[in-house]
């Protein structure tokens, strides 16, 4: 009975309103000032009060991407960028996430490699394209390493906090139990620190996605950013905008698909928050 009661009391917020009805309510609510401005956005280009050359009107924008997804080009320029995502970010959780447990361990290390790390972090990556393509060529590499220096820093730092938090008493536990470093660190630290090395896997999972672009804007044949590039150079301002909105769109689904895994991963996180709100 007690079971069947707390299934009950899930499916309701603390309004008493249902979980769905309350998400859908939020989505449409999200809508309604996107939904406004391409009305009006529509209705000013429609109207001549705009230089539709340089805004063109939203259907004419949604006719562009509906043909560039018909023959295949916004896929294909999509799965491009996507592919560097992917292996950019893998190369950073590798590296990041040990450094930053061990940066967060070990004390006396933090104190060698804390000055060059905090020097590099005031270097934004778009800085670094030409040294990378100069290093790298103009290839894969140069742009997978500009996204591996964009997300670097938010999840090796967000790592660190995350260890060093860590409850001193749970590490006491630990030796007690004479657990060796590697176990301490799979059973005592990448636990505690999870919530937090998930955060700044979503951050740097963000830095990722914008660096990516910023790079294949100054050299790429193909990706969104090249798309961005070819509709400047042919006064194809509707491309500009597909190319836009992809970003925009496909950084929201990515980011949403994270917190799917993280909740998936973690499913005390709620009951952490939901402890701290009240």
């Amino acid at each position: 009975m007690q079971i069947n009661q707390e299934k009950t009391e899930k499916r309701f917020d603390r309004h008493g309103n249902p979980h769905n009805r309350t998400k859908l309510l939020n989505i449409l609510r999200g809508a309604v000032f996107p939904s406004a401005v391409i009305v009006v956005w529509e209705l000013a280009a429609r109207s001549s009060l705009v230089n539709t050359y340089i805004l063109p009107p939203p259907s004419e924008i949604l006719k562009t991407f509906l043909h560039m997804l018909a023959t295949g080009i916004w896929e294909e320029h999509l799965l491009a960028s996507l592919r560097r995502l992917v292996y950019g970010f893998f190369l950073t959780v590798v590296f990041a996430v040990p450094m930053g447990i061990l940066v967060g361990k070990v004390r006396g290390f933090r104190h060698w490699v804390n000055p060059t790390l905090h020097f590099l972090q005031q270097i934004p990556p778009i800085a670094w394209i030409p040294i990378f393509m100069l290093l790298l060529g103009i290839d894969e590499a140069s742009k997978v390493a500009v996204i591996v220096y964009a997300s670097f820093f938010p999840v090796f730092l967000n790592t660190v906090q995350g260890v060093t938090s860590v409850d001193p008493k749970l590490i006491e536990v630990g030796h007690a139990y004479m657990l060796t470093p590697w176990e301490m660190v799979k059973k005592v630290y990448i636990p505690s620190a999870a919530m937090s090395i998930f955060v700044g896997l979503r951050l740097g999972l963000s830095n990722c996605w914008r660096a990516l672009v910023g790079a294949e804007l100054l050299g790429a044949s193909s990706g969104i950013g090249y798309l961005i590039i070819e509709g400047r150079q042919l006064a194809q301002s509707d491309k500009i905008f597909v190319a836009m909105f992809t970003i925009g769109a496909a950084g929201m689904l990515i980011d949403f698909f994270l917190r799917k895994i993280e909740n998936k991963l973690m499913p005390w996180k709620k009951m952490y928050q939901a402890g701290e709100r009240k």
